[in-house]
């Protein structure tokens, strides 16, 4: 490591830490009863706004079963692979596809529900420092977000302050449901580059 704080960094560290919690469906408060870590300090050091100390990173590596070369971004890579053919499995039959590898600024993901064959609980909601936008591609989504519930449809789109409590279920029973989410860290927000057409006015295909 040297001075230019490449992407083995603690600094830097942060996306992988978030990523690898991810593929174990561990929440930052579960987390945090494992190790002791407070789930504040867990999310900073997730969203880069702080750099975690040696002996936090060997804990966490230990709690998420990955070496320090792979939190360090040094590891060999088949991982390019790995992203190629099976999407991560979650304990709730929940398929995550990562469409970035980067570190730092926006990360994109590619979710997929399983059909359920009757109608779900409320979705257990979670919060933590960020911001996200979700689009559904296919299926009927269940979004719990704060005391609101949403029901969204192919095409329809959401964003929120992920210290929100939010959650997601599957909201029908005609097949599973597919979305994607781009997560990005705190008081971020897409910047739209397109000016909306005047009121009133009709837009030719």
């Amino acid at each position: 490591m040297t001075g230019d704080d490449p992407d083995g960094t603690p600094a830097a560290m942060g996306p992988r830490l978030r990523a690898a919690r991810e593929q174990r469906g561990a929440t930052l408060a579960g987390i945090s009863c494992a190790t002791g870590i407070s789930p504040s300090t867990l999310s900073r050091i997730e969203t880069g706004r702080r750099k975690p100390t040696l002996e936090v990173v060997l804990q966490l590596s230990k709690e998420y079963g990955v070496s320090l070369d792979e939190l360090a971004g040094t590891a060999p890579a088949p991982v390019a692979e790995h992203r190629t053919s099976a999407p991560l499995s979650f304990g709730d039959d929940k398929a995550v596809l990562p469409l970035t590898r980067y570190v730092g600024g926006l990360h994109a993901h590619k979710h997929v529900l399983p059909a359920v064959e009757a109608p779900p609980a409320r979705p257990r909601q979670v919060s933590h420092e960020g911001y996200e936008w979700l689009c559904v591609l296919y299926g009927r989504l269940w979004l719990a977000l704060g005391n609101q519930d949403l029901v969204l449809a192919a095409g329809d789109v959401a964003e929120f302050d992920t210290r929100t409590p939010h959650g997601v279920a599957n909201a029908g029973s005609g097949g599973p449901v597919e979305y994607l989410i781009l997560f990005g860290p705190q008081g971020e927000r897409l910047r739209p580059r397109t000016k909306p057409a005047p009121p009133g006015s009709t837009q030719t295909p």
